[in-house]
């Protein structure tokens, strides 16, 4: 099992500076990959810094060489799924073949879309994030796509250059496990990144016989044939970490591939000792 950071997008006073520098210190401090949040309009606060995480992590790929780079979650339905497939394109060559992407239907409660006039209807994201996600997949692996959908159309184009990564770069999906719709748009791409509530305030870990099940429940290999990822986690360290790695152990047994501890946003000093302490191995 791999450990990651996800990582705060913004915050009330975060420099776009310092989540460089966090990317660039995960990697000396033996993390596995960096994965960013991706909101237009960070969720702490009434005006709260907010960066956007394609142009971060194009900067911290020029900074490291092994450590995996993406988002965990960007709302594909609020994206032009060309114009993120090209975002992503680009970070695959700039990273020499380490980009990954999670999408998903959206946060609810993203002040991004209404204020922006995006679709907000959950029903109408869902079929947006359906669509779009056969799109981008197929862009993200370099071939020619034809689509004519009732959201997005692309006429036999092709994205070049083609990935660095093959077939393509790794997509994931992201959502609760207690959707139906989650697990199964999970299993049209290379991975899923659950959390367990729909609820996005309340906070539950999955259990190692739960993450069992749903591994046993997705394919067992990706696109490049590879094993399917699931990325568990998305909470910051427990305090008790002999009991933190103890659970880590057990969902490494049960078939989880990541482990995906989160840094909120805080001031400087906070946030890089988080990341310098490593990975609970």
């Amino acid at each position: 099992m791999r450990h990651g950071l996800e990582i705060s997008c913004g915050g009330a006073s975060v420099a776009v500076s310092t989540l460089v520098e966090l990317g660039e210190l995960a990697e000396r401090a033996n993390w596995d990959g960096v994965f960013l949040e991706d909101y237009l309009i960070h969720y702490s606060g009434d005006e709260p810094f907010t960066y956007d995480p394609w142009l971060v992590l194009a900067a911290i790929a020029g900074r490291t060489d092994r450590v995996r780079l993406g988002t965990t979650v960007t709302a594909l339905p609020r994206r032009r799924p060309a114009k993120l497939a090209r975002e992503i394109l680009t970070l695959d060559h700039l990273s020499a073949g380490r980009a990954t992407v999670a999408v998903g239907v959206g946060d609810p409660g993203d002040r991004g879309l209404a204020a922006f006039g995006e679709q907000t209807e959950v029903s109408v994201r869902a079929a947006m994030l359906d669509e779009g996600l056969d799109l981008l997949t197929g862009l993200l692996g370099g071939g020619r796509v034809s689509h004519q959908g009732t959201h997005y159309r692309a006429d036999g184009v092709s994205l070049r250059p083609a990935p660095v990564q093959s077939p393509r770069v790794p997509v994931w999906v992201g959502g609760s496990t207690q959707a139906g719709a989650v697990r199964r748009r999970a299993a049209r791409a290379d991975g899923i990144v659950p959390y367990k509530l729909t609820d996005t305030d309340g906070w539950s870990d999955f259990t190692p016989d739960e993450v069992h099940d749903l591994v046993n429940a997705l394919p067992s290999t990706r696109a490049d044939g590879q094993p399917f990822d699931v990325a568990v986690g998305g909470r910051r360290r427990r305090s008790d970490e002999s009991a933190e790695r103890a659970y880590l152990g057990e969902l490494a047994a049960a078939g989880a591939t990541w482990w995906l501890e989160f840094v909120p946003a805080g001031d400087a000093a906070t946030m890089r000792a988080a990341v310098a302490r490593g990975p609970l191995r």
